[in-house]
């Protein structure tokens, strides 16, 4: 301001004030060698700083993400996966730092390795689900890393560790029991034949759940074949209609004729087959805890790879996307091998 009268003068103080501090910004920005723009002077001059992300917000905003492509390209059970993992996470925030939520790069090995042992000492899970925890919590910090959010990826020296499972399959002499098994229950049959449907096929619960008639095709040898993508993995999977699993869809023809989809057979809910499985078993004499994906299981082993079927089409059949997935049930039958030659070595 031109002029000499206090008012002037102090106005003009000021503004020297402003020029000198924004001068000093100016110089440290050019020290650290960081990018300098009137913009970025302006927010240090007024004390703004670029919002802190939060690690909670972050889970959410994803899990968010996942539900709205539910469906498409995730599962309803993987956005349950993550949604309880975020759960988790968020107890052990509060049980450890006495915060709702903390700062994305607070998170370290050491932050890690201390919420594995709160999810071990929480009876969250066994090993294998501590574990599915903790990877799921490593895609939500690899997001971070990948956004610049955090300068290094905390999960570098972290290894995922999982402990062998030992799975459980239906012998011949159970699966004939099975089918020569009549019920006067029709909910009990309906159940049974799925089931069954299953173990002669390789087929998911949620595969066979969405099974319509344009899925089987004849070839030019006349042999009919399910030909379907499979919702898990989106892979093609083929596999041939042996006699059992085409006498059962057979039995259900009215059901699928009725159907507005062509759904070849009456699907009930996962939790629904699991509780009628528990009294299918009792009836049926099988001691093993019945669950609807051991049907998988029983068509890799049983009636597969048992049976001299290479492992090669037997991964082509289940739409597995490597070779080593279906190695685990190569393991069941070297098991069972073993078993048998025990019994054989006990009789000589």
């Amino acid at each position: 301001m031109k002029g000499l009268d206090p008012n002037a003068v102090e106005i003009n103080k000021y503004l020297n004030e402003v020029r000198h501090r924004l001068y000093n910004i100016h110089s440290h920005l050019i020290k650290k060698g960081k990018t300098i723009s009137a913009q970025k002077i302006k927010e240090r001059y007024l004390g703004k700083k670029k919002e802190e992300k939060m690690l909670i917000a972050i889970y959410k905003e994803h899990n968010t993400q996942i539900l709205e492509l539910v469906g498409r390209e995730y599962s309803k059970g993987r956005y349950y996966q993550h949604n309880r993992t975020r759960r988790h996470l968020e107890n052990f925030i509060i049980n450890e730092y006495g915060k709702e939520d903390i700062p994305i790069r607070k998170v370290d090995l050491a932050f890690i390795r201390m919420f594995e042992h709160y999810l071990k000492v929480s009876n969250a899970g066994g090993k294998n689900t501590v574990t599915k925890y903790i990877t799921n919590f490593k895609k939500i910090v690899r997001i971070a890393f990948a956004n610049n959010w955090i300068k290094k990826d905390p999960f570098y020296h972290w290894k995922a560790t999982w402990k062998p499972v030992e799975r459980e399959v239906l012998t011949e002499t159970e699966l004939r029991s099975l089918m020569e098994m009549e019920f006067n229950n029709r909910k009990l049959e309906h159940v049974r034949d799925v089931f069954l449907f299953c173990c002669f096929t390789g087929l998911s619960y949620i595969d066979v759940k969405r099974l319509s008639l344009d899925d089987v095709v004849l070839d030019l040898k006349g042999q009919r074949w399910i030909k379907i993508k499979r919702k898990k993995t989106e892979i093609k999977s083929n596999v041939p209609l042996l006699t059992v699993a085409w006498e059962i869809l057979q039995k259900y023809q009215e059901f699928s004729s009725k159907s507005p989809l062509k759904l070849l057979l009456p699907v009930m809910s996962n939790q629904k087959l699991n509780e009628y499985l528990k009294e299918i078993a009792v009836k049926c004499s099988i001691k093993k805890r019945i669950t609807f994906h051991l049907s998988r299981h029983t068509f890799a082993t049983t009636v597969t790879l048992a049976n001299g079927v290479p492992i090669e089409s037997v991964s082509k059949m289940l739409g597995h996307s490597c070779l080593k997935t279906t190695q685990i049930y190569a393991k069941v039958i070297d098991y069972k091998l073993s078993s048998d030659m025990k019994l054989l070595a006990g009789k000589y």
